[in-house]
């Protein structure tokens, strides 16, 4: 596992100005975005996905009044939760999930965004219970079928809602997709409601739809995201990952 330096809990002269500029911009689309969909603001939550940047900036975003954030891999997750274990911050796991890592990310993360076949809701489901701890779990959904994005196809979303709720340790939250590429995102995200409801008739109150990321989280938000995974707007252009 890859440890957190000195250097990457120290930000550079300005970055704290340059994050509370974007989040201002950010917060922005997200209000917009809330008006023209006749929604309140309150209703989306922000994710601030940090991958490939360091446990300062997560400190800082904190201090900005940033409290969700979200990582892809565990080998940069854990270390950068552990640096940051002081803060009260809820952690996401928003990237495809190996269930021989389901233990080191029940560890750390509240919120598992990519559950999406059964042998992964058991591996989360025990790993949880081991670590003493309860994860809230999302089904990922394919919107376009892609095995390689990671995600089950909509038509599979309520057995995977049934087999994370039968399960003690893990609590069905609700539902995640990505719109894939080379489809227009409001087309993609359309069935999102529906699945939601599906999800629903599992576990009533498993009303998270994670959906929009820096490029499409308007049209997310129009088709009902209740929390939307920023990156680059808000971080800026990814960086190589951290070591």
């Amino acid at each position: 596992m890859s440890q957190t330096s000195s250097s990457e809990l120290s930000p550079p002269a300005g970055r704290r100005a340059e994050l509370a500029h974007n989040l201002v911009g950010v917060t922005s689309r997200i209000a917009a975005a809330c008006a023209a969909a006749g929604r309140d603001v309150t209703e989306v939550t922000l994710v601030a996905i940090t991958k490939t940047w360091p446990a300062a900036d997560v400190r800082l975003l904190a201090e900005l009044g940033v409290t969700n954030f979200g990582e892809n891999r565990d080998a940069e997750a854990a270390p950068k939760a552990a640096a940051s274990a002081d803060l009260r911050i809820t952690w996401h796991f928003v990237g495809q999930l190996q269930t021989n890592k389901a233990r080191s990310v029940a560890r750390y993360a509240d919120v598992v965004h990519s559950v999406d076949r059964p042998h992964l809701v058991r591996a989360l489901a025990a790993a949880a219970r081991g670590a003493r701890r309860e994860l809230t779990c999302l089904v990922q959904v394919s919107l376009d079928g892609d095995p390689a994005r990671g995600g089950v196809p909509i038509e599979g979303a309520k057995d995977i809602a049934q087999a994370i709720e039968a399960e003690t340790g893990i609590v069905l939250g609700g539902v995640m997709a990505m719109a894939p590429l080379g489809m227009v995102p409001a087309e993609a995200f359309a069935p999102l409601r529906r699945c939601s409801l599906a999800i629903r008739e599992v576990r009533p109150d498993a009303t998270i739809i994670s959906a929009g990321m820096s490029d499409d989280l308007e049209p997310a938000i129009e088709a009902g995201a209740t929390h939307v995974r920023i990156g680059t707007a808000l971080l800026g252009a990814r960086r190589p990952p951290v070591r």
